[in-house]
């Protein structure tokens, strides 16, 4: 298939551009190229002749007209989005302007597109969003696709927001979607703003590691390679106008992911002292949700998949990365917002 994959310069989306070339698939990889993206996650596909590469806004929607015209994708894979919780608290415009205003115009782009080729029955637009839209649980249960929204932050709530345009579109136009909503992940070309960068770099800086509150909180933590992989299974073999929740079944509290990460830098790039003598317990996140955890069932039974990494060896692969690739994570540090705390605006 040739795919345009909007946001691949991104961490998630940049996951999905490597394995898809690796794959046999051609890559239009279309990113505004904001804070948080980085050609440098896209280097080994972009050699192949299958990748290329548009600098371009979502929010534009003469662009988008102009890209898929060009291009004639088989499918669309959406993944540009604003998507840090404590940037929403502090600036939500960004995120309505960019997770509902945006992918509005892609959903318009798409169908204009998909219209004037005849309506072509293997065409896909495949939105990839997060489990937070489901709210917060508590000790026990698991969000299914049948869950009712109920997100607590501007970040989910605008992405919430698109969730529902894309289904409008399907039911309204009949235009042919996948909608997935993935847990937590991790993994190589984090952008060094989220929890567990912030844990490896600061350790390894001697800085305070910050955890929010008592560091109860639980996450289900999904490898970003395994969520590529599912993304390709989704779209490949998903039934049109289908949701499917992505789980990397690995709940931890973060306190405990913290130590985990503590413990593998003790081990792979020891200190003189241990690295969990810098926990710092900081004031908690306004509105943060206590828990998420993802029922599989969907896509385990209809599509076959389920992750293969565990969360002690995606740890494992991560911090050596990490150690590994110092000059990714060195060029990001003076990129606004890294290194500091945000979402206190609240």
């Amino acid at each position: 298939m040739k795919l345009l994959v909007t946001g691949g310069a991104g961490f998630i989306g940049s996951a999905v551009v490597r394995l898809a070339v690796t794959r046999g698939h051609a890559v239009v990889n279309l990113d505004a190229l904001t804070y948080a993206a980085c050609l440098d996650n896209v280097a080994a596909a972009a050699e192949s002749p299958l990748y290329t590469f548009e600098k371009a806004d979502i929010r534009d929607r003469a662009a988008l007209d102009r890209i898929l015209a060009t291009h004639a994708p088989d499918a669309v894979m959406h993944l540009a989005a604003e998507s840090h919780v404590d940037r929403s608290i502090d600036g939500p415009g960004a995120f309505i302007e960019t997770n509902v205003t945006g992918t509005y115009n892609l959903l318009e782009a798409a169908r204009a597109y998909w219209t004037h080729a005849g309506k072509p029955p293997g065409f896909r637009f495949h939105h990839i969003s997060t489990d937070e839209v489901y709210g917060s649980l508590g000790p026990s249960g698991q969000f299914t696709e049948d869950t009712p929204y109920d997100p607590r932050s501007p970040y989910s709530a605008s992405k919430a927001a698109s969730d529902h345009l894309v289904r409008a579109w399907h039911e309204t136009y009949g235009l042919p979607t996948l909608l997935t909503n993935c847990s937590n992940n991790y993994g190589p070309y984090h952008f060094p703003e989220k929890l567990i960068p912030v844990v490896i770099l600061n350790a390894l800086s001697g800085r305070p590691i910050p955890v929010y509150g008592a560091g109860q909180n639980i996450r289900d933590w999904l490898y970003v390679e395994d969520h590529a992989d599912a993304l390709l299974t989704v779209l490949e073999n998903g039934a049109v106008g289908r949701s499917y929740n992505i789980g990397g079944e690995n709940e931890a509290r973060n306190i405990d992911l913290v130590r985990m990460i503590c413990a593998l830098l003790d081990e792979m790039r020891p200190a003189a002292a241990p690295y969990a003598d810098q926990i710092t317990f900081v004031a908690d996140r306004p509105g943060h949700d206590a828990r998420y955890a993802i029922d599989p069932t969907r896509i385990r039974t209809e599509l076959g998949w389920r992750p293969s990494v565990t969360l002690e060896e995606g740890l494992r692969r991560t911090v050596r990365w990490y150690l590994e690739n110092e000059p990714w994570w060195r060029a990001l540090q003076t990129r606004g917002g890294v290194g500091e705390r945000l979402g206190t605006r609240a």
